[in-house]
């Protein structure tokens, strides 16, 4: 899947993916990218730590936020990008209002703060949307690899921005045996993960191609 690819991983936190892949797959290229400046030097340190495992896979770090420009000189040239966790949990306006209106009389400023964050969500799931077609390479064959939770309707949302991009996807369930049959445990009175339930907890499969 990965041998002889240009890989990118975005969201990368300290790369744990990027450096997994950059040191067993035979890739030509891994970027492991993150907004966070700080972050991104953690990645640096890693990598540099881990050089040696690399053999002949070029990998470097990358500081990316998904609405900047920066990321229109790297249009269309990675083979495959991979992200988890990257879609967070949404909030309505009209849930917000619902929800804590009783809470909130005589304090708008809260009120705001909570519809500027529903805002926000619905930004950060059209810039992931965005950025993951602009990455993507074309012509010939391509492909997104998200693990991501569905989170209310957050997953979906997102899905629908994917689509609204001219892009094509497949959710997959059950993708491996040891990863499910833990999910069950979980699900089935295994308390060693407090508070575990599927919707916010258990990552889907997410394929994402042109």
């Amino acid at each position: 899947m990965f041998r002889s690819k240009r890989v990118i991983e975005l969201g990368s936190g300290y790369g744990l993916a990027g450096l997994t892949i950059a040191a067993t797959t035979e890739a030509l290229e891994v970027v492991i990218s993150d907004g966070n400046p700080q972050v991104v030097d953690y990645i640096l340190h890693n990598i540099n730590t881990n050089s040696g495992a690399f053999g002949e896979t070029r990998v470097k770090p990358m500081k990316l936020h998904w609405n900047e420009k920066e990321v229109s000189n790297l249009s269309h040239t990675f083979d495959v990008i991979v992200a988890s966790d990257c879609v967070v949990d949404d909030v309505s306006s009209q849930s917000i209002e619902t929800t804590y209106s009783p809470l909130t009389r005589g304090k708008k400023s809260l009120c705001y703060e909570l519809k500027a964050k529903s805002t926000f969500f619905k930004e950060f799931h059209k810039d992931l949307a965005q950025v993951t077609e602009l990455l993507l390479k074309k012509p010939g064959p391509s492909e997104a690899i998200f693990f991501s939770p569905k989170r209310g309707n957050s997953l979906d949302k997102f899905l629908e921005e994917i689509k609204d991009n001219g892009l094509l996807f497949s959710i997959t369930e059950i993708y491996d045996t040891e990863i499910w049959n833990r999910h069950q445990q979980l699900m089935n009175g295994d308390e060693s993960w407090p508070g575990y339930e599927k919707d916010h907890c258990y990552p889907l499969l997410i394929r994402i191609t042109r």
